[in-house]
């Protein structure tokens, strides 16, 4: 089985870029053509500045904060490849794992933030003992992605 949630991060760009493009012509049309008569709608170009940046702010960061990363898993073949990486606006380094079916020793998902936020901690079997690999957050990851990905893990699970 092999998939991605690249369709999740790419929504996640296209909304925010739509909020920039929305931001910067209110911004445009407000202050520098002075083309919006205010009030508008009963607010002041202040209110609208402000509940605009605040709109772009959210979208913009809202991605770092809940740690959402793109997200790659693949177990064809003798091993299981995971690849990531943040996908907020400051994108981080791309990191992948593999490791052979065989040597795989289970996983663990951890959630904090009320639930919002998951991450998968892998491991695997090593000469001295188990190896942890570092947390791969699944936070982007839909329902049933994370059912695959369980699913899947479920059948290398082997106990230490």
């Amino acid at each position: 089985m092999t998939f991605d949630n690249s369709r999740t991060i790419i929504s996640l760009r296209i909304k925010l870029f739509a909020a920039t493009i929305v931001l910067l012509t209110y911004l445009a049309m407000a202050y520098v053509i002075r083309l919006i008569k205010f009030p508008f709608l009963g607010l002041s170009d202040s209110a609208w500045t402000i509940i605009l940046t605040g709109i772009w702010v959210i979208l913009a960061f809202m991605p770092m904060v809940l740690n959402y990363q793109f997200f790659s898993y693949s177990d064809e073949g003798d091993c299981i490849i995971i690849r990531y990486f943040t996908a907020g606006i400051v994108g981080g380094k791309k990191n992948s794992f593999e490791i052979n079916k065989t040597t795989f020793s289970g996983y663990k998902i951890k959630s904090s933030f009320f639930g919002i936020i998951q991450s998968l901690v892998l491991f695997q079997k090593v000469q001295g003992g188990v190896a942890t690999y570092p947390p791969v957050y699944i936070s982007a990851l839909s329902k049933d992605e994370k059912a695959k990905v369980k699913k899947s893990l479920n059948l290398y699970n082997t106990p230490l």
